[in-house]
């Protein structure tokens, strides 16, 4: 993909691997524009990356899709590039019973149903451009979950599989699919984890995932794993209970807090 002169619009814009996507598009002379649910955030987002523009909608919400889908193609009919980037991730006691259990399928509705629909929403659209492309972002996590966070690693695990599929039945279109799957990265999603919980992963600064991720982009590396995603792929491969092992161990800190409590 060429990484110049495209219009770019990223969900979840306001923080994180989003805003650094929308930072360095913007360095690279590309028009971008990003969502978040965040007024004030949006805002803030703005006045950071002079030449921005924003959009509040939740990626969560059908409805709300729609009418981002209306607003940004009728505003920016040049848009060639989808990034799915919108997601949470928490820490869950599937043991536990009470007000988690009411939004328990939270993460599904934003890191797995809002990019499918987000897809289906501006697929059209993309498919009548002569260069587009989709990036969905999972993470090292689709390969081999962290169990501390199960809904979040399904989510991812399903989103890999989604855009494999996605990715095979647009093979006689000029839409072309990514995925970038970054390893533990220096954002405030990592934000309710401690280090003994990160205990042995090695994380990654955001703004070296998203230029390694941009340089993916730009040489049409269809399945994108920065840093630590490629260790976790290949060990899922030749040692999955091993590294499912490792990755477990913070379950037992969970656990025990639990029975404190």
């Amino acid at each position: 993909m060429k990484l110049s002169n495209n219009t770019i619009l990223i969900t979840g814009g306001t923080s994180g691997i989003g805003f650094e996507m929308a930072n360095q598009f913007l360095r690279l002379r590309n028009s971008v524009i990003i969502t978040g649910r965040d007024a004030a955030r949006l805002e803030a987002a703005k006045t950071k990356l002079p030449g921005v523009h924003t959009f509040q909608s939740d990626a969560s919400d059908t409805k709300a899709i729609a009418i981002l889908f209306e607003k940004v193609t009728r505003e920016f009919p040049d848009l060639n590039v989808l990034i799915n980037n919108a997601g949470i991730m928490r820490k869950i006691n599937l043991n536990e019973q009470g007000s988690q259990s009411e939004d328990l399928c939270r993460e599904i509705e934003i890191n797995l149903n809002g990019p499918i629909r987000m897809v289906q929403q501006f697929l059209p659209h993309l498919k009548k451009k002569e260069n587009a492309a989709i990036m969905n972002v999972s993470s090292g996590l689709a390969f081999v979950p962290l169990p501390v966070s199960p809904v979040y690693c399904a989510t991812k695990a399903g989103l890999h599989s989604f855009t494999l599929s996605l990715r095979v039945q647009l093979k006689n279109t000029r839409v072309k699919v990514f995925e970038l799957a970054p390893p533990a990265t220096q954002t405030d999603l990592l934000g309710s984890f401690d280090a003994d919980d990160m205990k042995g992963t090695s994380i990654m600064g955001v703004v070296e995932m998203v230029q390694r991720a941009i340089k993916g982009f730009e040489s049409d590396e269809m399945e994108i794993r920065p840093g630590q995603s490629n260790t976790l792929k290949l060990m899922s491969r030749i040692a999955p209970q091993f590294i499912l092992n490792q990755l477990s161990r913070p379950v037992d800190r969970l656990l025990a807090e639990s029975d404190k409590s």
